[in-house]
Formats: structure tokens, C-alpha cells, sequence
């Protein structure tokens, strides 16, 4: 069965640079099973009220979601194509759980998707479906969103939760530092809770978590991540593939569900 991941995004700029996260995600792909037939990733930055699924036939346009970073950047394509059959199989999974979707035959990927996925999947060549999150859910909703897609891990779907567990913009350090002490303390308690598959104190992080206000002040990139457990919720084994930090506080981690 493919795992489920959480991959964090990190900056736009991600995909230009060269640390452990980034050789990290160059060898990500050879650690898989088997090469997917197909990617389902949710972004952070593509935010719906309604459970949104890319429908896209053909191949998607790139968007430049992002603001005074290098040339580069905006050269760059992720030219993906769609999977209008298994856009509308995710739509009947959703449907079969109760969970309202519609589908979008136009929206292009997001940096969320296309900078993490170019550094994974450089050729482009495995079809792509972009899904929505919504930050008005509860977790717990967001849990059974990620759980109803959780049967297309047996087709060698690989189902992705793209965004950060650490993501806080007005307390980045753009200057030279060391890793911020509350920052470590959040993800510290993050990692024993899905260790130990804790969904209640999962649910409860913004209670219960060291930190919690300082590392998800708005949490729409934290969603990805209870996400991508709940599509690992018939195994319930988690593991933290990699975690290191850039900015001073913004983590850069990466959780198998399998």
C-alpha cells in the first residue's frame, strides 16, 4: 500500500535552494514502493469553502502565487496533467462520506503543489490532483476528509498534505540565527502525539500544545498535515522522515502515514 506524507513547503524559494531538505526531497521519489500512478495534494494555499478537486483535462498551468523573489522563479513550469477519472472517483468518495465537493476544470498548481513536487518529481510526468482545504472545518473534519480518500493508497495513489506544522511569517528571522526554542517545543509535541497516533490531543493542539498560538497563528498550513494522517488512518503509523528548519522558526518537515 503507498503511504500517505505531509510535506512541508517552506518558502517559495524552496525549490532554488540547496540544504538537507531540499537533497532530502531530491531523493524522496527512490524511497517510495513503486512509482505512483497518480498524485492527490492538497496546498495550503489553495484555500475553498466547499472540498474544491482539480478537474483539470490536459496539463496545468503553473501560478506564480508569490511576490518579490528571484526572476527564476517565474521562468519555472510544473507542466503535470490532470486525471479527469480520478478527479471524479475522489469526488465519489467524498460523496459516499457525506463531505460536500465540486470540482474545478481550470484552476492551475500553486506553489504549495509545483515547488515541492519539481524537486520530487522533475519530470512531470505522473498525472496531478489538486485538492482544496478549508480552514473553517475542525480538525476532526479535516481528519475524515483526508480518511475518505484513504482506500485510493491500495491504487498506488499517492496522496500528499503540503504546508508547514511551524508556519508563522511575522516571526521569521531573516537575519543569520539559531532555531527558535519555541518552535522546537511545538514540534517536539507534535511528533510524540503522532507517534502515538493521539488524534484527541491532535484535535486539541491549539489547547494542549507548548506554543501552539506562536507556531499555527492561522492554520491553514496546518491542515495538510491532518490530512494526510487521516488518509493514514486504517494503518495508523506515523514517522518523521526529516525535520530541520530554516528562518529561524519555519519547519521543514516531512511524516509518513503508512
Amino acid at each position: 500500500m503507498m503511504p500517505a506524507y505531509f510535506i512541508a513547503h517552506g518558502a517559495p524559494s524552496l525549490v532554488i535552494e540547496n540544504h538537507e531538505y531540499t537533497d532530502f526531497l531530491k531523493k524522496f521519489a527512490a524511497s517510495l514502493p513503486k512509482k505512483p500512478k497518480a498524485i492527490v495534494i492538497f496546498s495550503a494555499h489553495y484555500e475553498q469553502r466547499v472540498q474544491t478537486i482539480g478537474a483539470v483535462e490536459g496539463t496545468y498551468d503553473t501560478i506564480y502565487d508569490f511576490g518579490g523573489f528571484p526572476d527564476e522563479l517565474y521562468q519555472m513550469t510544473y507542466p503535470a496533467n490532470g486525471d479527469r477519472s480520478l478527479s471524479e472517483q475522489i469526488q465519489s468518495l467524498f460523496t459516499k462520506d457525506g463531505i460536500q465537493s465540486t470540482l474545478d476544470e481550470n484552476r492551475g498548481l500553486d506553489h504549495g503543489s509545483w515547488a515541492i513536487l519539481k524537486l520530487i518529481f522533475p519530470e512531470a510526468d505522473i498525472p496531478v490532483v489538486a485538492l482544496s482545504v478549508n480552514r473553517h472545518l475542525t480538525n476532526e473534519e479535516q481528519y475524515q476528509i483526508g480518511k475518505a480518500l484513504a482506500d485510493l493508497r491500495e491504487q498506488d495513489v499517492l496522496i500528499i498534505g503540503s504546508g508547514g506544522t511551524v508556519h508563522n511569517l511575522w516571526k521569521v528571522k531573516w537575519q543569520a540565527g539559531g532555531i527558535d526554542n519555541w518552535a522546537l517545543d511545538f514540534d517536539n509535541w507534535l511528533q510524540s502525539k503522532l507517534e502515538a497516533w493521539d488524534t484527541n490531543s491532535l484535535f486539541h493542539y491549539r489547547e494542549l500544545a507548548p506554543y501552539a498560538q506562536e507556531a499555527v497563528p492561522t492554520n491553514e498550513h496546518f491542515i495538510p498535515l491532518l490530512l494526510a494522517m487521516g488518509a493514514g488512518d486504517k494503518t495508523r503509523q506515523a514517522k518523521l522522515l526529516h525535520r530541520s528548519y530554516q528562518l529561524g522558526n519555519m519547519s521543514l518537515s516531512s511524516w509518513q502515514f503508512s
